[in-house]
């Protein structure tokens, strides 16, 4: 078969690495809200620890936010912004159109309602047109009441939660020893990602975050590899219609000093120091299951079993996907040659 046409160059996914302070803010306020999850995070000792430190107003901005869910907002607007500073932020903030503010906050579901997504946020006086448009998200853990909560608040509410939440924490957090490390290390990591090989961005991807394997999205032209601390364990994806997120934690070895254990290998014998939890992992190494399967073999409550698999999860000792979690061998062998690993020559 002979072809008229002379072929063209193959058009890929633009992939970079981004880091700015503001997103470690907003990570920060994220994971400090999931109060589902919290106790999973790496930083939720220290959060304890210095919670006590924490201005009584920002500890209500906080409880708006946890109520609202609208770091997701914060996040979609850093997006946009790509702001490199607390202030910059606010500033954008201000000079944004409603209309613009509302779309961008709107979370994305399908090319298919993007005209009703379009017309919430020209239209963004009428709260039955958010009613409607949360509809299709009564599925998801959030977002329904997300989309709702933005149709009742104004956008002046809006912006002033945000930029108290933000400045709040950034001044709370950036007191702690640790943040100039933080902020050093992630800018290390965006330095040595500047020049990104863009032939085989999948591969990029999995080879620079660890190990997310993505699979190309239909209208997503952009993908961004967020590092931070603050979110650890936990990798965090997001999307808007043309864009890609993706909140990778940040290798551990940019932040241990000399004869510190690794939170892997903390983490790792806080989630086997329960014989309910080694009992777990015990038959989902037999074969994988659903949580109503454990439940009923264990004669436990699905609450119960969530907050013991939480903490398997997050040492990355077991996976789950579509609801049946199983082991992860690899993980549970690795694991075991860790504390030797981490002794080394004083055994």
């Amino acid at each position: 078969m002979r072809h008229l046409d002379s072929p063209q160059q193959t058009e890929t996914i633009a992939l970079k690495v981004e880091y700015s302070p503001v997103w470690e803010v907003i990570l920060g306020i994220a994971g400090y809200t999931h109060t589902q999850l919290r106790h999973t995070f790496d930083l939720d000792e220290e959060w304890k620890a210095y919670q006590n430190s924490m201005p009584a107003s920002l500890v209500q901005h906080l409880k708006e936010i946890e109520q609202t869910n609208f770091w997701h907002a914060m996040i979609m607007l850093q997006d946009k912004f790509s702001a490199t500073s607390i202030q910059d932020f606010s500033n954008q903030l201000s000079q944004l159109p409603h209309d613009h503010f509302y779309e961008t906050l709107l979370p994305y579901v399908s090319r298919d309602l993007e005209l009703l997504r379009k017309t919430t946020a020209v239209q963004h006086d009428w709260v039955d047109l958010f009613e409607q448009y949360a509809t299709h998200f009564d599925q998801h853990e959030y977002l329904a009441s997300y989309v709702r909560n933005l149709g009742h608040y104004s956008v002046q509410e809006m912006c002033d939660l945000f930029n108290h939440a933000l400045n709040g924490w950034f001044e709370w957090v950036s007191q702690q020893e640790e943040w100039e490390k933080w902020m050093q290390a992630l800018a290390f990591e965006q330095k040595q990602y500047s020049s990104i090989e863009h032939t085989n961005p999948i591969e990029e991807i999995e080879k620079i975050t660890g190990g997310i394997k993505y699979l190309p999205e239909p209208s997503v032209w952009t993908v961004k590899l967020i590092p931070h601390v603050s979110y650890r364990p936990w990798v965090l994806e997001k999307r808007t219609p043309e864009t890609k997120l993706f909140f990778y934690p940040l290798k551990e070895e940019y932040l241990l000093e000399p004869g510190t254990p690794s939170i892997n290998l903390v983490r790792g014998h806080k989630a086997l120091g329960d014989e309910l939890r080694l009992k777990l992992l015990y038959q989902l190494l037999k074969g994988p299951l659903s949580l109503l399967e454990m439940s009923l073999q264990f004669n436990t409550s699905k609450t119960t079993l969530h907050h013991h698999l939480s903490l398997l999860k997050a040492a990355k000792l077991i996976r789950v996907e579509k609801g049946i979690y199983s082991a992860n061998p690899a993980q549970i062998q690795g694991f075991s040659k860790s504390l030797t690993q981490y002794l080394g020559d004083l055994l």
